[in-house]
């Protein structure tokens, strides 16, 4: 169920005398955000759905979010629980640009090398996403920036790449 939802960001703390929290959203438009009725609070591995009475963009993704019914004792108990989304509200993105669990299990087809292999995970090392590519028993890492990226071909599943000079070689010799 979890493959459902994409993590939206997490409550850091409490807020004013009426049970409000902070919130900071994980994601590069912040404002689509501005005006969400609900969202989905991971409650001891659950998610749980909860009404929006106010929200408030701050700006530097952060926010100010009432929930409906909690009030501020509540509240207190809510820090540090992330908020989720279900997949199905993410805007589709154009072009070249992809959410990466939408092209897990894509075929990765490297413009000089050919077929890579299987697009399996991305890792998070320090805000510079690598793309995990399985290559039998072996595993290729590939950066996931835009600039390597060809084409996102949805239709086929395949993802089109232009890895540097001599990156796939190196984990495959």
């Amino acid at each position: 169920m979890d493959n459902e939802f994409f993590y939206l960001g997490t409550l850091t703390k409490p807020f004013g005398l009426k049970g409000g929290l902070c919130a900071f959203f994980d994601t590069d438009n912040p404002e689509n955000y501005a005006k969400l009725p609900a969202v989905f609070l991971d409650l001891d591995g659950e998610k749980i759905p909860y009404s929006i009475e106010e929200i408030i963009y701050r700006g530097n993704n952060q926010f100010i979010i009432q929930f409906a019914g909690v009030n501020a004792n509540e509240a207190r108990d809510f820090v540090g629980v992330e908020l989720y989304l279900p997949i199905s509200d993410l805007p589709k993105l154009p072009g070249n640009r992809f959410y990466f669990h939408e092209v897990l299990g894509f075929k990765v087809m490297d413009d000089h090398f050919g077929e890579v292999g299987t697009c399996r995970e991305f890792l998070e090392v320090s805000n510079n996403p690598i793309m995990v590519v399985a290559h039998g028993d072996k595993e290729v890492l590939i950066p996931a920036s835009q600039q390597f990226i060809t084409q996102v071909d949805r239709d086929n599943r395949v993802l089109h790449i232009l890895a540097p000079e001599g990156l796939i070689e190196m984990y495959l010799s």
